[in-house]
């Protein structure tokens, strides 16, 4: 056995550090919580995939990105943005509820390409407690997803950039199924 371990050294020491690296870094990286996402997602435990995403906060960006398009002048700014931090939390406990029955439905809709998981990964861009991603599917759909770093250490989704291209297309999905006998 001894005269084996001197033979390969090398490929010992490669397994150990890649071993260490698996056990230690991995699961602090933003790219883990991409792939746990999807897991939770493909076994259709939407209270789990729901662990992985700041519902409040991406309710805020989407609110704050709408009111950027949308407010044309200092008043509607003001009282879209006193409507959206009085009704923030109320949407997102909203869409959360709704994600989670979506995801343990196992609807099309909520699920995660593999390809788009690892276009997600390779592209993450990462700042400290912050990271980024950015990929479009065949649709031409521009996805750009921000995750921070929580107090606790666990990654969220907390932006989701064109909200309203993503809303829209949500509805008009929504109108297709109802419309469909």
């Amino acid at each position: 056995m001894l005269r084996f371990a001197f033979r390969h050294f090398t490929a010992i020491l490669i397994v150990i550090v890649v071993a260490a690296w698996a056990i230690l870094y991995l699961p602090t990286t933003p790219a883990w919580t991409v792939m746990q996402l999807k897991r939770a997602i493909d076994a259709r435990d939407g209270d789990g995939a729901a662990n992985y995403v700041d519902f409040n906060s991406v309710v805020k960006s989407a609110g704050t990105q709408m009111l950027k398009e949308k407010a044309n002048d200092p008043l509607s700014a003001m009282l879209g943005t006193a409507a959206l931090s009085m009704f923030s939390t109320t949407i997102a406990n909203i869409a959360k509820s709704w994600a989670i029955q979506e995801v343990n439905d196992g609807k099309k809709d909520v699920q995660m390409p593999v390809a788009a998981v690892a276009g997600a990964i390779v592209l993450m861009h990462r700042d400290n407690g912050a990271a980024f991603t950015r990929w479009t599917d065949p649709k031409g759909q521009v996805y750009e997803v921000h995750l921070r770093r929580d107090a606790d250490g666990v990654w969220r989704v907390a932006e989701v950039e064109n909200v309203a291209q993503l809303l829209q297309k949500l509805q008009q999905h929504q109108e297709h199924q109802l419309n469909t006998p």
